[in-house]
Parts: C-alpha cells; sequence; structure tokens
C-alpha cells in the first residue's frame, strides 16, 4: 500500500481557510485534517470539512454529463457524452451570442473561494461571449460598503491577536458555527481574563458562552453604534490625540451622535437605556486605561436595509477611542482587502468589447421573468450556474422558481450534486471537488495565501470548472491564448508578487508547504495610514455625499418592522432571521446525510410569549408564510428567540426539507442601503399552527 499526505486548502465561503492535510492511500482519499502546523488552522477542522471524503466519495456525486428529460424542475435526466454536451451548449449559446450576447448571464458564488475554480477562466470566457456581467452581492457588499467609506479597505485586526484582547464585542455572528478558529482565540482570550460580549438579536450558540448577550431587535444595529457614540462623547471616553491625528469629521460626528441618546437608543432597539450606557463605559473605559478593545463584525448586521450604513457606524467606534493603536485591537470584517492578487489578469477584463449590463444576483428572480425592454435589455435566454445554488439560496424563491420553469431559458448546471438548482437544468456537468483539483486560495479571516494539490485524479468524467470552460472555448472557437493555460500557469500568477505583501512568493514553495503568511504589520491602523481618500477614518466621508448618502453616521431603519412598517406588521407581526445552520454551509452539506441527521429537520425557534398567543407548543408543526410565501417547519419553543423574532436556522435544500420549501419562500428581493445587497434579516411573517 502507497500513502501519501497532500497539502490542501478548504475551498468553501468561510472565513477561516483552513489548511488541510489529505491522507491518500492507493489512490483513494481517506482522511481530511487540519494542518497543526498552520498558525490558524492549528489542526483542527470543522465537524463538516473533517468529513470531507464523506462528501466526495457521496453515492450521489454526479460523475457524468446529463441531459434533461423529464419536464423542468421534475430531475429526471439521462446520461449523454460530454462531446454532446458541448456540442448543444455551445451551439445554443452561439445562436443566442448571435442575436444578443447579454442574453446570456453566467450565475455563481462560493461554492469554492478558489482564485483559480472561482473566477478565473469563467470570466475570461464570459468576457470573450459579451454576456451579462454578475453583481455578486448575495453575502457581504453592504458591509464591505460602509466598511470601505470608513476605512478605505477591507483590512483590520490579524486574527492572530485576538486572544490577547481585553475585550471582545462579537457583533452579529455565531463563530462557534461559521468562523471556529476565531472563537478558538475568543476563549483563550477569555481564560487570560478577557470578557466577551455577544450582540445578536438571537441568542446562539456563541452568544450562551459569551459573558454578556445583548438582543438587539433585527436591523437595529446602527442605532446601537450612534448610542455608544453618544455616550462615549458625552463621558469623555475618547483618545482625543488619535481622533486629531488619524481622523477626519469628528466636529459633525459630535453633532450627530447627540441626536442618540440612550433612551432613544433602547427604545429604537428593543433593549434597555443601561445596557447602552454600561457597554459603552466598558468599551471606552478599558480602551481608556490601555487595554486592547477588539470588535469582530460579522455578516448578521448588514442583511437589512441599512446593513451598510450599520457597519460604517459600527467600523467608526475603535477610531473613537484609540482601539487601533494595539495589535489586539481594533475591528475585523473581513481581511480580503489584505490580498494583492491579479484578478484583472485572472479575469482578463480587456476581453470585453464593451462593457455589458450588470444584473444582480440578489434579484435574479425578477430577472429571470423580466421581459425584453429599452431599460433591462433583452430578456434572459441562456444561464449558467456554477459554484452556486439559487433555487435554495436567493430569496423570493417561488419567483425564482418560476423564473427557471421558463421553457425558453436554456439552463446548464455546473455541479458535484443534482442540488435543487440542478432539477431544471437542461444540461448538467460534472464538477471535481477541492481533492481533485488545483487552486490559490486568500481568506477573509486570516491573512495566509494558500495553495490546494490534488489529492486525487478527478472522480469519474467530472472536469475543473476551469477545464469546462476551456473546453466550451474551443467549442466556440475562442482562439486565444489565454484560453490555452493551465490552472498551475493560472494559480502561479494569481497574487501580485511585486506587492511588498507578497513579495518573495514563489508557487512552487507555496505548493509544497502550503500556505504563507501576508507581510503586514501587527496593527494596520496604529498610526493611521486608513486607505480612504483622506488617509484617515472617515466620520464625514465626502464620497458618501458624492454618492447620495448621508456623509455620516446614521440610522436607516429596516423595510419591514412593527416601528417603521405598522400597517405590514399588523398582519405579520413576527420578525424572522434565517442564520447559518451549525452543521450546513449556505447550502453545502446538506445532502451528507451524517450532517443533516445532526441537524435534524427545519426547525422553528420562537419565544414562549409568542408561541403561547397562538397555541403552538413545543414540537407542534408551523407555517411561517407572508405575502410573499410560506414554509413549514417544527416549532421550537425557547427563549433564545427574543420576544417577537422567530429564527428559522438555514439554508436547507428544498427537496430535502419538510414541505419542499425553505426558509427563502419569505425573504425579501428589496436590496441594502450601499453595495446592493440582500435583506435576508428584514422579514416580517406570522407564523400558525398546522395540522399534522
Amino acid at each position: 500500500m502507497t500513502t501519501t499526505q497532500v497539502r490542501a486548502a478548504c475551498p468553501l465561503d468561510c472565513p477561516d481557510t483552513c489548511a488541510l492535510l489529505v491522507t491518500v492511500e492507493d489512490g483513494v482519499a481517506t482522511a481530511v485534517k487540519g494542518d497543526p502546523d498552520h498558525p490558524t488552522t492549528a489542526g483542527v477542522l470543522c465537524t463538516k470539512v473533517a468529513r470531507y471524503t464523506e462528501r466526495t466519495y457521496h453515492e450521489d456525486r454526479l460523475l457524468y454529463p446529463l441531459k434533461r428529460v423529464g419536464r423542468k424542475g421534475e430531475g429526471k435526466f439521462e446520461r449523454i457524452s460530454w462531446e454532446e454536451a458541448l456540442d448543444t451548449i455551445a451551439g445554443k449559446l452561439t445562436a443566442i451570442a448571435a442575436r444578443a450576447p447579454e442574453a446570456i448571464l453566467p450565475y455563481s458564488y462560493c461554492g469554492t473561494m478558489g482564485l483559480i475554480q472561482g473566477e478565473s477562466m469563467s470570466s475570461r470566457f464570459f468576457n470573450k461571449l459579451g454576456a451579462s456581467l454578475l453583481d455578486r452581492t448575495i453575502c457581504a457588499t453592504a458591509g464591505f460598503t460602509g466598511y470601505k467609506y470608513t476605512v478605505g479597505a477591507s483590512v483590520g485586526t490579524d486574527m492572530e491577536q485576538f486572544q490577547n484582547a481585553k475585550l471582545l464585542i462579537i457583533w452579529g455572528g455565531n463563530p462557534i458555527a461559521s468562523n471556529l478558529h476565531f472563537w478558538t482565540r475568543a476563549q483563550e482570550a477569555k481564560r487570560n481574563g478577557a470578557k466577551l460580549i455577544a450582540i445578536d438579536p438571537y441568542r446562539s450558540l456563541t452568544a450562551e458562552k459569551c459573558h454578556q448577550h445583548i438582543a438587539p431587535l433585527p436591523g437595529t444595529d446602527s442605532a446601537l453604534a450612534l448610542g455608544l457614540m453618544h455616550v462615549l462623547i458625552n463621558e469623555d471616553l475618547l483618545d482625543h490625540d488619535y481622533i486629531a491625528n488619524y481622523t477626519l469629521g469628528f466636529a459633525q460626528l459630535r453633532q450627530r451622535a447627540q441626536e442618540w441618546t440612550p433612551e432613544r437608543t433602547a427604545a429604537t432597539c428593543g433593549i434597555t437605556a443601561q445596557e447602552v450606557i454600561d457597554l459603552a463605559r466598558l468599551y471606552g473605559g478599558m480602551a481608556k486605561a490601555g487595554e486592547p478593545v477588539a470588535i469582530r463584525a460579522n455578516y448578521g448586521v448588514q442583511r437589512v436595509r441599512g446593513g451598510g450604513m450599520a457597519v460604517r457606524n459600527i467600523a467608526c467606534l475603535p477610531a473613537l477611542v484609540g482601539a487601533w493603536r494595539h495589535a489586539a485591537g481594533g475591528m475585523q470584517l473581513s481581511s480580503s482587502g489584505s490580498f494583492p492578487t491579479n484578478k484583472p489578469w485572472l479575469q482578463r477584463t480587456d476581453l470585453l468589447k464593451k462593457i455589458p449590463r450588470t444584473i444582480n444576483m440578489t434579484t435574479i428572480g425578477d430577472d429571470l421573468l423580466r421581459p425584453a425592454s429599452p431599460d433591462f435589455g433583452p430578456a434572459v435566454q441562456a444561464l449558467i450556474v456554477y459554484n452556486s445554488n439559487p433555487l435554495a439560496i436567493a430569496p423570493e424563491s417561488d419567483k425564482v422558481m418560476r423564473g427557471f420553469l421558463r421553457e425558453d431559458l436554456f439552463t446548464v448546471v455546473l455541479e458535484q450534486f443534482q442540488t435543487d438548482t440542478a432539477d431544471y437544468a437542461d444540461i448538467v456537468l460534472p464538477a471535481t471537488t477541492q481533492l481533485e483539483h488545483i487552486d490559490a486560495h486568500t481568506s477573509y479571516g486570516h491573512l495566509y495565501m494558500m495553495a490546494n494539490n490534488p489529492a486525487i485524479a478527478p472522480m469519474g468524467e467530472a472536469k475543473p470548472n476551469t477545464e469546462i470552460f476551456r473546453l466550451l472555448a474551443a467549442k466556440m472557437g475562442f482562439d486565444d491564448d489565454c484560453f490555452k493555460e493551465s490552472d498551475d500557469q493560472l494559480a502561479a500568477q494569481a497574487f501580485n508578487t511585486r506587492d511588498v505583501r507578497a513579495v518573495g512568493l514563489d508557487w512552487d514553495a507555496l505548493k509544497r508547504k502550503g500556505w504563507q503568511k501576508l507581510n503586514m504589520p501587527a496593527a494596520p491602523f496604529a498610526q493611521g495610514g486608513f486607505f480612504t481618500p483622506s488617509g484617515k477614518c472617515e466620520f464625514y466621508s465626502a464620497q458618501m455625499e458624492k454618492d447620495g448618502l448621508d456623509p455620516l453616521p446614521a440610522y436607516v431603519p429596516p423595510y419591514e418592522s412593527v416601528a417603521s412598517n405598522p400597517a405590514l406588521a399588523a398582519r405579520y407581526p413576527l420578525a424572522m432571521i434565517s442564520p447559518p445552520a451549525r452543521n450546513f454551509l449556505n447550502s453545502t452539506f446538506v445532502n451528507v446525510k451524517s450532517l443533516r441527521a445532526a441537524e435534524g429537520e427545519p426547525h422553528l425557534d420562537i419565544h414562549p410569549d409568542d408561541s403561547a398567543a397562538r397555541g403552538i407548543a413545543a414540537g407542534d408543526m408551523v407555517r411561517i408564510f407572508n405575502d410573499r410565501g410560506a414554509f413549514v417547519a417544527k416549532a421550537r419553543v425557547t427563549d433564545k428567540a427574543r420576544a417577537g423574532l422567530v429564527v428559522g436556522l438555514s439554508v436547507w435544500w428544498k427537496k430535502l426539507a419538510t414541505d419542499g420549501k425553505n426558509a427563502n419562500e419569505v425573504t425579501s428581493q428589496q436590496l441594502t442601503d450601499m453595495g446592493r445587497a440582500p435583506t435576508f434579516y428584514d422579514t416580517l411573517v406570522q407564523v400558525e399552527k398546522v395540522s399534522a
């Protein structure tokens, strides 16, 4: 028996981007473990990725090209050859492109976070074709935009420093489920005497293990940040030297913050004024005493109408108290802006003959149903889906389904499994998993450039995304040299090695070791150096004003809440959020039986007061509904959900859910205040008991 160990990287949409060691025995991957030498992975994997071989060798893996033989959505296919599949796709796309190339739309996201299998060869293909561009907004663009207006780029506290903080505020996240290696460091900080505070409408697994849990109403985080500013300013819990040297617009901010008394903040957020005062005094007081105080903001705060402003407001706090002076202080939203990648070269934007229209992936339900018009352009006639499962993850699922049901829509899906979306495809192409292809990775939680080596040969006739788009390019007569580059050639140029952050990087060495840390200062903004136009933390943003936004921190109320929309709340009085289930990652892993068994079945957490008012007992099946749709789940009566809030942990494949539906039946396609992002957590519903 021949046994080898291959260095790899986790490809999933998670900030941890773990370094993996894959054990291979006679060509079969037998185990996936965390690299004990990688400083952030430290030999530990989440329960999902620890079972990655179970996913790779799953009995339901798609291994051959398929064509539809049943009705759309029925999921009936027959096996065909790659030659027939490629000829069919090339023929359809060629005919459509001859009339209107923008009628062709790619739809992809972070099924893999890899720079190579994500958006390299595929982008080249669609740019050459002249297809519509996709605005990839469905996760984080609201927060990224608000943070960029304030700080300038997605750069913040190094995850390897958090264990040295003395106060950790975990704002809008559940790292036990979605950022395990940060949580490990938070626990170390706790053992070292740090205080942990969770801010989350829901008492998550993480909130339960913090010293304090503050539960604002969904969509009110920006108001809470303004209330904290009010107390910090009025009680002089400020770093005046840092403000004077490294910030812009403090005088205007001071005036704005006066509007947000603790009482007004408390009334808006549904918490007590004392919670606002105490948190501000703790945060500002510890910072003034020279202690490192840090905020780990996550994506839960931004999936509401005012999500961009919420992140912006939170991002002002570290500069007010000088928290950036410490390596273990400041804030992390994402580290993705730290990486010097060669994305324009990888994606070859120069292949575009003109700038095509852009379609927002969040509004795919509306856009697939939209007829041709002067404003919109041609109706979407062909859809190529890869690295995504829009039937499960996009809002207003009923509209998404109706769009995919169009008989005149030609749909191709590149997939590893027959997902909800694959059921609606005309052609399904089998894609490789991370163990079967090469890739290069950044991270949005740490500062390591990563390499993924293929551990095993592709299963069946599965091919990497890159190879599929190379073959399609050849079929369509695209003979540019860029379509001939190998994955290894692409990966070798994925990072800009002329940039000081990646100086000395060698791709062959990176493949051998698996990872290399960026050259970054320990405390990126200790002496200013923000990436904004002014080079300072911008409390006042002229760019925001130019973009038609309030240039100062403000409160943008939700579209749907009891306070902001009382007429709607009269019919649908409960707010609903749908954060990630611990055993799934977005819609990935839902079909892995062991993980689905651990998750159980779709549940809805509901407060005892709300359940009693509706005659609902624990274990009852309930219907969750609004004007957009409905789904069914089993009630869990618990005070983890604050009164007036219900929580449906997600995202279930619809075909594996109780009633063939999931939480996105009721979510909205309305977009955030900035970043054109989704408002998944800005949702009002009613809940009723249903008969068995």
